[in-house]
């Protein structure tokens, strides 16, 4: 498929994805971000909601990229996506990238709120340790203010990837693997204490449960967790996520994907100060290593 041809299928298939949970995609909304990564876009395309109250503010097309394309955030900046910073947020993938093998670099853009996150992809088998990313010059202090927490929770050496939001000034880490004794009650609610985060409700403890990811959120400014979520993977739409928000379920069984059997999804729930919500990833092309990393489906 030549590259035209394929943005505009893209385009088409984000309609669909929005047009399910009421938001609107218009050419105009689609196309920048469309055109600016047409010969970068790689194998992986996901569609993704996050619903509080049964509703769905945006949907964001999220996308892997090859390491050898470069940094997302230049490309998104010769475009006219985004403008440039001299915030320090600008230079840690930088960094990072000349310390560790990437295996991918990832973009979520939201088709209401355009370009968003960037996401920098370690290999399978080449997962990071704690203390090697906190000694990474422009690593915020959060990382090595929480590394002992993390470690006594059994992540070290679990970082699959990373996330930087240029637009709210914030950053993720990204734990994958979990076992058992890690979302069991107990672990999770002294985790949460820890990190000075209200104690999750029975709903949402149910699913940590079952989950194999999780992913704190902090403020670039302040060692402050301001959120933390876990995820699972799963194909089956009525899982628990669903029945907290049946919008949930609306999507996940008619969302569009492009491989086959059935559709792979990625539900996820949040704890934040304020609130406990809930996000569900729905893979639209997906690889074999994209399958592998995130984990077997339950």
């Amino acid at each position: 498929m030549s590259g035209e041809a394929d943005i505009e299928s893209l385009y088409s298939t984000m309609r669909e994805a929005a047009q399910l949970v009421g938001v609107a995609c218009s050419r105009d909304d689609a196309w920048p971000v469309l055109t600016a990564f047409r010969d970068v876009i790689d194998s992986t395309v996901v569609f993704n909601i996050v619903t509080s109250g049964g509703r769905v503010k945006d949907v964001s097309f999220d996308f892997t990229m090859p390491p050898s394309a470069g940094d997302p955030y230049d490309i998104a900046l010769a475009h006219g996506l985004v403008e440039e910073t001299s915030h320090p947020i600008r230079v840690l993938f930088q960094d990072i990238r000349k310390r560790f093998p990437v295996s991918a670099h990832g973009v979520d853009h939201g088709i209401s709120r355009g370009f968003n996150k960037t996401y920098i992809v370690f290999p399978l088998g080449g997962f990071r340790d704690l203390a090697e990313l906190a000694d990474v010059p422009s690593m915020p202090a959060g990382l090595r203010e929480h590394m002992s927490t993390f470690a006594e929770y059994g992540l070290d050496g679990k970082v699959s990837a990373m996330a930087v939001d240029y637009a709210n000034r914030t950053w993720n880490v990204y734990f994958n693997g979990l076992g058992a004794e890690q979302v069991e009650r107990r672990a999770v609610l002294s985790m949460v204490r820890a990190f000075g985060l209200p104690e999750p409700s029975g709903r949402l403890l149910d699913f940590i449960g079952t989950s194999s990811a999780m992913y704190p959120t902090f403020g670039w400014d302040s060692s402050r967790i301001e959120r933390i979520s876990f995820s699972m993977r799963t194909t089956d739409p009525a899982e628990l996520p669903s029945r907290a928000e049946p919008v949930l379920e609306k999507f996940a069984r008619s969302v569009p994907y492009a491989y086959e059997g059935d559709r792979v999804l990625v539900y996820a729930g949040a704890l934040s100060r304020a609130e406990e919500y809930y996000k569900l990833a729905a893979y639209y092309r997906m690889t074999s290593e994209t399958q592998a990393r995130v984990g077997p489906a339950n």
